[in-house]
């Protein structure tokens, strides 16, 4: 006789969940909240071309389900990715659902400039975000053990280079399967920091206030100066 499912613990919240992101509109509003922003209700319903009525309802089931969480300020009301662990599901998600080929000379950019650098929740993706993680490794400062763990000299030169990380129930290093290049680039609290140093240094900017970023002049210099990153922005600046 063959188990009964529903006796397994989490079968209900498993199914639960899987329910949660098996629609459209909810499923837009988690991709766009990877940029690791709050948003407000308003906003997620012009991005997925929904009545802010229809997103009130899609976001209270997200927050009720732990898939986001949400702020409120006076009037507003404000909603972010629950935590680091959903942003990972979220991205794991994309990575194993191919996207469609993009139609237009405008998406054809878009998708382009995604492609090339973006960020994924907090920290740094698609060819940048890989290329990173492979020059850490290609110089001995992060290992595949079989997750990404950073190396002696490699906690020495992300001191040197962000400062003294506070203390975090987050992992340090973290490979997260980049959707795009399908090879993992690093997330974690490093990861975090390495994002957080880049923009603040102006080595990357936003385009369009959406997740897809520039490499700078600054920052073309600055990656091949720190780790031999030779990647320029895929339109030549």
């Amino acid at each position: 006789m063959s188990p009964n499912p529903d006796e397994h613990p989490q079968v209900r919240p498993l199914a639960r969940l899987a329910r949660l992101l098996a629609d459209d509109t909810r499923a837009a509003f988690c991709l766009a909240l990877l940029d690791g922003r709050a948003w407000t209700a308003g906003e997620l319903a012009r991005h997925a071309g929904v009545a802010p009525s229809t997103a009130s309802e899609h976001l209270s089931r997200l927050v009720a389900g732990g898939v986001l969480a949400e702020e409120r300020q006076g009037r507003h009301r404000y909603v972010r990715l629950a935590g680091p662990r959903i942003a990972q599901l979220i991205e794991d998600l994309s990575a194993d659902a191919p996207p469609p080929s993009p139609a237009g000379l405008r998406a054809v950019s878009a998708a382009r400039a995604m492609t090339h650098a973006r960020t994924c929740y907090d920290h740094l993706a698609g060819r940048l975000g890989v290329a990173i993680a492979d020059a850490l490794t290609a110089r001995g400062l992060l290992v595949h053990a079989p997750g990404f763990a950073f190396t002696d000299a490699g906690r020495d030169w992300l001191t040197g280079l962000v400062g003294v990380l506070p203390a975090a129930r987050r992992p340090l290093a973290r490979p997260c399967l980049d959707w795009t290049e399908r090879r993992h680039h690093l997330a974690g609290t490093a990861g975090a920091a390495l994002c957080r140093h880049s923009l603040e240094r102006g080595w990357v900017r936003p385009i369009g206030g959406g997740r897809a970023l520039k490499i700078t002049p600054v920052g073309v210099a600055a990656l091949r100066e720190l780790l031999g990153v030779e990647l320029t922005d895929p339109g030549g600046g």
